[in-house]
């Protein structure tokens, strides 16, 4: 470890320690607890930088935790009675603690043990590979997060690759970035580790970018929605007839949607009676546009088979002018429509009683 990562790690140690020791209001742990850790099949015994010598069984360990059994079946403990692991560079708690779990297999009822030594733990389950502890000190480090400690706890989690763990920091730090800008942490971040800035302001940057092209997704199918209730309503107005406007006023039909056929209706009404120039009357357009978009859609053989207006002259526009660029959008426009409405068909989805929002005004 090089001398900016020790003093990152130096740093970190110091800052979690102060704050999950102002957060943690338990008894500390005393140095005869560990006694009762294993009983009397104790033939292992924990040392910790303080000297302390924590009693353990070994068979636990050792299926606990592939490198613990690596370190009891070494060449120093080879043929001893006694076995000595020496856990040196955390509080003599921390090491009680990640012992009396590993004994447990569990961490439940640790919530104390957890408020107290969480952070510790997490870096004591990834030295040792014990992964079901490192995930439970993930899932309690995320659910102990705040725009306070976010920052220290991401560089936690990436030197002890917790990738759970730092993409809730991530989210945290997106979700209320001006907070976080203004703590200590970051401050610190910004002077001794400029690729971590990097990473969350690329964070940020992809999350935006995500945000944005979800929310034109939605308006996009929300739209395709719309047209694909206005194609449906005017085959159903032209085809089949409905209410004042229908081919044959003998012909009764049940509109399927009246909400829905309702403001269609009246642009057409409109555009039949219009005085006014139909190139500029923002209805009249509204409609023609409609039409025209109708025709590129059609499913029917032969044009001359079709009930709605114009759609065979459309066709041979479209015919006429393919290489033409804004016939090319209408087409394109058309060919993302009728994928919609094949999709919606196949996933039988109930057509919404929602206005199609052709603005009548």
């Amino acid at each position: 470890m090089n001398a900016p990562e020790t003093q990152l790690w130096s740093h970190l140690i110091r800052t979690m320690t102060k704050l999950f020791a102002r957060r943690a209001q338990v008894v500390p742990q005393s140095a005869s607890a560990g006694n009762e850790l294993a009983g009397d099949g104790a033939d292992t015994y924990v040392l910790t930088s303080a000297g302390q010598r924590i009693p353990a069984r070994s068979n636990i360990l050792a299926s606990m935790s592939p490198v613990l059994e690596r370190k009891l079946n070494s060449r120093k403990n080879h043929g001893r009675s006694e076995k000595v692991i020496r856990i040196l560079g955390a509080p003599n708690d921390a090491v009680l603690a990640f012992v009396a779990l590993l004994h447990a297999g569990s961490d439940k009822e640790g919530e104390e043990i957890m408020r107290k030594n969480g952070m510790h733990l997490l870096v004591l389950s990834h030295v040792y590979q014990v992964k079901w502890l490192k995930r439970a000190c993930e899932k309690w480090l995320a659910s102990w997060l705040n725009v306070e400690v976010v920052v220290d706890v991401l560089k936690l989690a990436r030197l002890c690759d917790a990738d759970w763990l730092a993409f809730h920091c991530f989210k945290l730090i997106h979700k209320d970035y001006t907070t976080v800008q203004t703590s200590d942490a970051w401050l610190f971040l910004q002077n001794n580790d400029p690729w971590l800035e990097l990473s969350i302001l690329q964070f940020l940057h992809d999350s935006d970018t995500r945000e944005k092209e979800i929310r034109r997704n939605k308006e996009e199918q929300k739209t395709y929605q719309q047209l694909s209730e206005a194609m449906i309503c005017l085959e159903h107005i032209f085809k089949e007839g409905c209410t004042d406007i229908k081919p044959d006023r003998r012909q009764k039909s049940c509109c399927p949607s009246s909400s829905s056929c309702q403001p269609l209706q009246l642009l057409l009404h409109h555009f039949s009676k219009c005085n006014g120039d139909r190139s500029t009357c923002s209805r009249c357009r509204r409609i023609w546009e409609l039409l025209k978009l109708h025709s590129a859609v059609c499913m029917a053989q032969d044009s001359t088979d079709c009930k709605v207006p114009l759609c065979r002259q459309f066709r041979y526009r479209f015919q006429k002018l393919e290489g033409k660029l804004e016939e090319r959008k209408w087409m394109i426009l058309g060919k993302k429509l009728a994928s919609n409405m094949a999709f919606s068909s196949l996933a039988k989805r109930k057509m919404p009683e929602c206005g199609l929002g052709l603005g009548l005004g």
